[in-house]
């Protein structure tokens, strides 16, 4: 029997060896050329059972299968999303305009209050004392008037009175000087008219220089009321100010005295603060580069503008605010260590849920683009250069390479600019085993996540910066 640890050709060999190993008493010559015959027919046998137990050529390998996309152009109405803060949309920083020390505060701190509201009362004292001081001044100064009034109403008198004398003296002076030309009459008698004449003259004179003075003093009396009035005005606006109200409504935040705190005029430390949240702003840094491509983009008429100013806010929790807000207006100049704008949104507040300093995104409608190329994200690829890239079916089924250049993300896709057009057809699944001018089998790939190209998109910005 054979070994059991023999191959295939190990019988052969072992039968060799049995045969050519010298032994008494072997076989004889011609004993041994049977063996030998024996074991070519042997070996024969065996070569032939190996021909036929000899693998074959494995078949070609088929071509691998792809899902495709292909590629159509659809409307979407382009939306970025920036973040912003909330800004009172009016503050005002109550501050005392008399010195004086607090008797009262009349608010209660964190509370909505009226334009007009007393918030703090300041000892009136002394300004009351100042008031009926000014009062009395400006009584004092009436009487004055009505006394200078009356002088010059008395030398008005004296003058009509002088006027009348002055015209009957130089008449007299007149008909005597006519009279003595006739010799009717002496010559003292004539001088005598003469020197009446001129005294009633000079009598008119002085009684005119009395009317003058007297209204002199009647202005400088009017004057003294007047100052009296104003005065007293003066007093009586600080004593107003002795009540410290609230210009304008709104919330209230805390008191920074107390009762019993002195405080002076215009101090650099408001009492409180009233702050107007209804409606309230959101300021908005928005970059230049954004406004450059917005802009390129529009010149171009890749985006149609529809006019609307209408901005939709987003909460820090995600939750979308229900009221929609308003553009204001972009800032004219542009930070320099951020370089951007401020864009301002005016929104209404009716409910106070958003208070100033709050974190929020804003999402601003940007255009409408009528032919957008939308890719599928799961599509697109990126080099060792981080440049963005797909794989593309040709007509005769063989996948190229296709750089792109994307604009923004779109929900689950990409907004293509440059790199593919309508009909290109995409591989969506099936492309690790992938190489250049591969051969490959097509079948078409089913979107289980649709997304509808006329939905407003979220910008997430460029992506590879071309």
């Amino acid at each position: 029997m054979l070994p059991a640890t023999l191959g295939v050709t190990g019988p052969m060999n072992w039968l060799r060896k049995v045969m050519l190993r010298p032994a008494p008493g072997s076989l004889s010559m011609s004993g041994r050329q049977k063996v030998f015959a024996v074991v070519f027919v042997v070996e024969s046998v065996f070569a032939l059972v190996g021909c036929e137990t000899a693998p074959s050529a494995p078949p070609p390998p088929r071509p691998p299968e792809v899902a495709v996309y292909s590629v159509q152009p659809t409307q979407v109405r382009l939306t970025t999303e920036l973040p912003g803060r909330t800004v009172a949309y009016l503050i005002s920083e109550i501050r005392p305009q008399v010195n004086g020390v607090i008797l009262k505060r009349l608010f209660e701190e964190g509370t909505e209050v009226k334009a007009g509201q007393v918030l703090y009362q300041i000892d009136p004292a002394p300004y009351q004392a100042a008031y009926d001081i000014a009062l009395a001044n400006l009584g004092v100064a009436q009487q004055t008037l009505e006394k200078a009034k009356a002088t010059l109403a008395a030398s008005l008198a004296a003058q009509k009175e002088q006027e009348i004398l002055f015209h009957l003296a130089r008449t007299n002076r007149e008909r005597y000087e006519q009279m003595y030309e006739a010799s009717a009459t002496t010559a003292m008698e004539r001088d005598q008219a003469v020197t009446n004449a001129e005294v009633a003259e000079a009598a008119l004179n002085a009684a005119r220089a009395r009317v003058e003075a007297d209204r002199n003093a009647v202005a400088a009396a009017e004057a003294a009321v007047r100052q009296a009035e104003a005065a007293l005005e003066a007093a009586q606006i600080n004593l107003n100010y002795t009540k410290v109200t609230a210009p304008i409504s709104g919330r209230i935040g805390r008191s920074q005295v107390t009762e019993g705190a002195i405080v002076t005029a215009y101090q650099a430390i408001p009492l409180a603060t009233i702050q107007q949240f209804d409606p309230i702003y959101v300021d908005i840094p928005q970059s230049t580069s954004q406004l450059y491509r917005l802009r390129r983009a529009l010149e171009e008429g890749r985006l149609k503008a529809e006019g609307t100013d209408k901005v939709k806010v987003v909460l820090e929790d995600g939750t979308v605010y229900p009221h929609e807000g308003t553009l204001k207006f972009r800032d004219v100049s542009v930070d320099p260590g951020t370089e951007s704008v401020i864009v301002r949104v005016v929104v209404p507040n009716p409910e106070g849920e958003l208070l100033p300093g709050m974190f929020v995104r804003v999402v601003i409608e940007l255009g409408v683009q009528q032919d957008a190329i939308l890719v599928p994200q799961q599509a697109v690829q990126w080099d060792s250069r981080g440049e963005p890239f797909v794989w593309i079916v040709d007509e005769e089924n063989k996948v190229h390479v296709r750089n792109l250049v994307t604009e923004r993300a779109i929900e689950n896709r990409w907004l293509v600019q440059e790199g593919l057009k309508a009909g290109d057809r995409i591989v969506m699944e099936g492309m690790q085993r992938l190489k250049p001018d591969m051969l490959v089998q097509v079948v078409p790939w089913t979107d289980s996540t649709p997304t509808s190209g006329q939905e407003a998109s979220k910008a997430s910005g460029p992506t590879n910066g071309k």
